[in-house]
C-alpha cells in the first residue's frame, strides 16, 4: 500500500476476493493516511475512474476492475511493532473458524489504534496472529463499551457481513443502566442523529431533524423505583447502527446511562466512582449472524463483566438506597 506513486497517476486491478466493496470503502484500504474528506473530493471531480468511465463514491467494485487514482499523497504505513507481552490483552474468544472471530471486548479498549492510541483490538490480534493474510473490524464499538466485537478473516466474508448489516439482519442486543423512573416494558425510539465536532476536535452526536434515521427498541429488565435516584436496567436493540445510538437516544429520553462522560450525569457518575465504579455500563451482550460460508445462523452471547455485574449487585443491596 505504501507503494504508491504521489507523482504520478496509479492503476489497481480488483481482485476477486475484493469484488462487492463500495469504492471509498476500497480506496480507504488502499490510500492510507488519506483524509475521507479527499477521497470523496477526488470521486466527485471525476479524477477517480473504473474502466476508463467516471464512478459515484456507492459503486460497488467488481473483479477485474481497473481503476485509476490519480497522483494523490500517500502516509507510508508504519509497520506494527511487538509490544511488550504485559501490553496485550488475553482477548475471551467467543467464536472462531476459517471466516471469522468473535471476541468479548473489555472496556476502555478501542477497536483500532489512532488519536494517541498506539494499539486497538485489531492492532493487537494482527500482532498475537502473524500468519493471519486477512483480518478486519465487521463492525465498531465504543472505546469503553464492552461486548461482542466480529472481525473477518477473509474479504468475502467482511462483505457479506457488511451487507447483513446494511439489510438490518444483524442481531445486535447490548444491556445498560440507566438513571431514571423507566416503566415501560417496550419502547420503540425513532429520531434522527447528527454527528458534529467540538471545537477541540471531540466528536459528538445530537438528535437533529436533519441527521440520519436511527432506531433502538428498548426492554426493561429490572427497575429500582424505590432507589434515590432511581434507576433501570435496560435491554437494547439496534435495528441501525449510527454513532453513539443508545448513548444518545437515552440522554435525549432524560434516562443518562450510568458513567457516561459525554452524555451522562457528571454528578452521579462521580458518586459511582467513589464506589469503584468507574466504567460506562454499557455491554454488547447478544449477536445473532448469518455465517457468510456456510448459512448457518450464529448466536453469540458475552457475559456481564464483574465490573458491571458488581454495580447490580450494590443496587440490589438492602442497605445502600441512596448513591
Amino acid at each position: 500500500m505504501n507503494q504508491l506513486s504521489k507523482e504520478a497517476v496509479n492503476w489497481l486491478e480488483v481482485s476477486a476476493d475484493e469484488a462487492g466493496q463500495r469504492i471509498d470503502n476500497f480506496l480507504t484500504r488502499w490510500l492510507k493516511g488519506v483524509p475521507k474528506s479527499h477521497l470523496y473530493r477526488i470521486l466527485r471531480s471525476g479524477e477517480v475512474r473504473v474502466n476508463k468511465g467516471r464512478i459515484g463514491p456507492d459503486y460497488r467494485v467488481m473483479g477485474g476492475d481497473r481503476i485509476r487514482v490519480p497522483p494523490i499523497r500517500v502516509a507510508k504505513k508504519t509497520p506494527l511493532t511487538s509490544p511488550h507481552p504485559s501490553q496485550l490483552v488475553d482477548f475471551d474468544i467467543l467464536f472462531e473458524d476459517a471466516s471469522i472471530l468473535v471476541i468479548n471486548k473489555p472496556s476502555g479498549l478501542a477497536v483500532h489504534g489512532g488519536s494517541g492510541i498506539s494499539l486497538g483490538a485489531i492492532e493487537q490480534l494482527r500482532l498475537s496472529r502473524p500468519q493471519a493474510k486477512f483480518l478486519e473490524l465487521v463492525h465498531r464499538l465504543d472505546r469503553d463499551t464492552s461486548g461482542i466485537l466480529m472481525f473477518a478473516k477473509k474479504r468475502s466474508a467482511l462483505v457479506a457481513l457488511h451487507e447483513q448489516l446494511r439489510l438490518g439482519q444483524v442481531k445486535k442486543i447490548y444491556l445498560t443502566l440507566v438513571q431514571g423512573r423507566w416503566t415501560d416494558a417496550k419502547r420503540s425510539v425513532k429520531l434522527s442523529l447528527q454527528k458534529h465536532l467540538l471545537a477541540n476536535g471531540e466528536r459528538r452526536v445530537s438528535v437533529d431533524e436533519q441527521g440520519q434515521p436511527s432506531h433502538t427498541i428498548f426492554r426493561l429488565k429490572q427497575s429500582w423505583l424505590e432507589h434515590i435516584p432511581p434507576m433501570a436496567l435496560l435491554e437494547a436493540e439496534l435495528k441501525t447502527g449510527r454513532t453513539h445510538q443508545i448513548r444518545v437516544h437515552l440522554s435525549h429520553l432524560g434516562y443518562p446511562i450510568i458513567g457516561d462522560d459525554k452524555y451522562g450525569d457528571f454528578e452521579l457518575n462521580k458518586k459511582w466512582q467513589k464506589k469503584k465504579c468507574k466504567r460506562m455500563f454499557l455491554h454488547a451482550s447478544h449477536a445473532q449472524v448469518v455465517h457468510p460460508e456456510s448459512g448457518e445462523k450464529l448466536t453469540f452471547d458475552a457475559p456481564l463483566p464483574k465490573e458491571l455485574t458488581l454495580m447490580l449487585q450494590i443496587l440490589s443491596s438492602p442497605h445502600v438506597p441512596t448513591i
